[in-house]
């Protein structure tokens, strides 16, 4: 499909009547953000004219140096369908740049096209298909999110059982008219759990789907009455929310990870792709799941990845390989989470693979055994580590590998560091009613 250029995205705006017009992007958590302007201003948008204070986002800047330039990216034009047709409200979606015309290096979206433009330095363009899980919940009579739901449904099942399939419905419906081709939905595990897939894409693009794809999830539920959550682990005991990431390198229409003469069907980038994720996952795990929340979901039983292992054929392992070869041969990288910035969380990935091919980092030998029923002893003699435990040992994963911190940009990683330390300590420092349960009457 063609890329939008400006004049395409004067025409669509007049051909739909929109009226409204919002300009999106994220903080440095994937927060999103937007200016809303009237069409009339679109022209003045699209030229790249359009200001706003920088120093009122997250991880941005200081007060001192707060105005920033809003530049459209016309590709990322889309009416949203749930407004009405007579005066219709788009969005695009804009990269930030400094008043002397640098792009910004806090800006998310130009931390993953730096990433981007190195892989296309050796010749490569990176594909990425997301599965995101969320989790439908009832609201309270003051219209505040719980975490009730009627649903007691399983993996697959369908209504009457599911209640919310006909939320589910709607939101792709929605998102199918915002131009996403989508290859399954279906109920997950946990009651009240869904799952959501979009066909792959270029990282920039899924990148965009993704932030986009959560605000219309959680936009169609609100219609329905319902609370839809990507927090990783809202509930105990039962399965957390992930966002298992398929990744595929390509050159000249060719995907480089297939090599049919290969036994596995698997070329030696590939390989060296896998070498590079595993040698610094320690470190994307900080950015891949960056909440104290996340680490709730990170632990062995529930489906979660904890082992750093990789395997074509069982899914307990932290990189699984696909069955399909050909232009379909991918990795699935299974520890990130929802609650992830995807453009922070793709480039390091990307970053992390490339730099497995130019060091030739080779993985270790794939497992196929069940890791979750090994003992301790017998995952130490297969040299198999585990992720951070918490996300505290993340942060320190994460200042400690400069691979990663260059992935970042010295900008976004000491905001990135100094937020997510603030949010540890104060995890840190409270009493939670688990330790009143249990140590109250005991001592």
């Amino acid at each position: 499909m063609a890329k939008l250029t400006n004049d395409d995205v004067r025409s669509l705006a007049k051909e739909w009547g929109v009226k409204f017009i919002r300009l999106q992007f994220t903080d440095i958590f994937g927060i999103l953000k937007n200016v809303a302007i009237t069409v009339e201003q679109l022209q003045k948008a699209l030229e790249g004219e359009l200001m706003f204070d920088g120093s009122s986002i997250d991880g941005f800047v200081r007060i001192e140096e707060s105005d920033m330039y809003l530049r459209p990216d016309p590709s990322t034009f889309t009416v949203f369908p749930w407004r009405p047709r007579d005066g219709a409200v788009a969005r695009l979606i804009c990269d930030i740049y400094n008043p002397d015309g640098t792009p910004f290096a806090g800006d998310p979206r130009n931390v993953l096209r730096r990433a981007i433009q190195e892989a296309g330095e050796m010749g490569y363009t990176m594909n990425v298909g997301p599965e995101l899980e969320f989790y439908l919940f009832h609201i309270d009579n003051e219209g505040r999110p719980t975490t009730n739901t009627q649903d007691r449904a399983g993996y697959f099942d369908m209504a009457p059982v599911d209640l919310g399939e006909n939320a589910r419905r709607d939101m792709v419906l929605i998102l199918e008219q915002m131009g996403f081709e989508i290859e399954a939905s279906h109920h997950e595990v946990g009651s009240g759990q869904h799952e959501i897939d979009f066909k792959y894409s270029d990282a920039l693009d899924i990148a965009d789907k993704i932030v986009t794809f959560k605000f219309v999830v959680r936009t169609t539920a609100q219609r329905h009455g319902l609370h839809a959550t990507f927090m990783p682990k809202p509930i105990y005991g039962i399965a957390g929310s992930g966002m298992h990431t398929n990744q595929s390198l390509m050159k000249n229409e060719e995907n480089v990870f297939y090599n049919p003469t290969a036994p596995d069907g698997l070329s030696q980038e590939c390989m060296y792709y896998v070498g590079g994720l595993m040698e610094h996952v320690k470190a994307i795990t900080a950015v891949a799941n960056p909440t104290v929340n996340s680490y709730k979901r990170l632990v062995s039983g529930f489906e979660a990845p904890v082992y750093i292992a990789w395997s074509g054929r069982n899914r307990s392992p932290l990189i699984r390989i696909p069955a399909k070869r050909g232009l379909s041969t991918r990795i699935e990288l299974r520890s990130p989470d929802p609650s992830c910035n995807p453009y922070l969380a793709l480039a390091v990935c990307l970053k992390a693979g490339l730099d497995g091919i130019k060091n030739k980092i080779m993985p270790p030998a794939q497992c196929n055994r069940n890791i979750y029923e090994m003992t301790a002893a017998e995952r130490k003699e297969l040299g198999i580590g585990s992720l951070p435990e918490s996300l505290n040992q993340a942060i320190l994963e994460l200042k400690n590998d400069q691979v990663i911190k260059e992935a970042l940009g010295e900008h976004v990683f000491n905001r990135f560091i100094e937020a997510k330390q603030i949010e540890w300590d104060r995890y840190r420092i409270q009493v939670h009613p688990w330790e009143t349960d249990e140590y109250l009457s005991k001592f």
